[in-house]
């Protein structure tokens, strides 16, 4: 997935993965790009107006943190295409495109509003729960306590190229089916490359019961498990 974005590909998010971050008060940006008139009519609830034909022009209005969570959406997948191409191109790493748009958002049963439709992006960053400050996170990692696992979340090709001593790499999208090989014992820190999979991680293994922090953070990681971490 980073090398994919890297190359400026076509991301999308599902109905899904959206309402569970409504559900879960995690921040995300969501754009309706309908004209304003279908807009009003029905949005998803908290979405910002910009019509497709205006986003040229309306980088100004899209917040100084690059990665912020954009989801682009209108009546279905095709017509928002150039749109994230657009936004992508402005360095928004975490844009993607609403799977099926709000067709699929309503086919879903899930709420939409016909007011309060917003026409400027208010987004500010807040701590994530369960998120591990970057000072503490390098601390287990250079003493490896042993009530503690740090769980490398990312895809088993990327965890070849280098992983942290003592880390255990089960990929998010199998932790559910490999819950077995995760102590109940241990406080467990997930982490990834960005911060992203880490936090879905972290949903999962809290839902099933387990201690688990994450690392919200960009981290690279070489051969010998030296590793660099930052925030951009």
């Amino acid at each position: 997935m980073p090398e994919w974005k890297k190359a400026g590909n076509l991301v999308v998010s599902t109905v899904k993965y959206v309402r569970e971050n409504m559900d879960k008060n995690i921040p995300q940006i969501l754009i309706d790009l309908r004209t304003m008139d279908e807009a009003r009519k029905r949005h998803i609830y908290g979405a910002v107006s910009i019509p497709a034909k205006e986003i040229a022009t309306a980088k100004d209005k899209f917040p100084a943190d690059k990665k912020a969570p954009i989801i682009l959406y209108a009546s279905d997948t095709k017509f928002v295409v150039d749109t994230f191409k657009i936004v992508r191109g402005w360095g928004y790493t975490n844009t993607s495109v609403l799977e099926g748009g709000i067709e699929k958002w309503e086919e879903a049963e899930n709420p939409v509003a016909s007011n309060a439709l917003k026409t400027e992006i208010a987004y500010a960053p807040k701590p994530r729960h369960g998120e591990i400050a970057i000072e503490e996170f390098k601390r287990i990692v250079e003493i490896l306590p042993l009530d503690k696992l740090i769980l490398d979340v990312r895809d088993e090709d990327e965890a070849m190229q280098g992983m942290l001593k003592g880390s255990k790499n089960i990929p998010t999208q199998e932790i559910t089916s490999r819950m077995s090989e995760i102590p109940r014992d241990k406080e467990i820190i997930a982490h990834c490359i960005t911060g992203v999979r880490a936090e879905m991680a972290y949903h999962i293994l809290k839902d099933a019961g387990y201690n688990v922090r994450f690392l919200n953070a960009n981290i690279k990681i070489d051969k010998d498990g030296r590793h660099e971490i930052s925030k951009e």
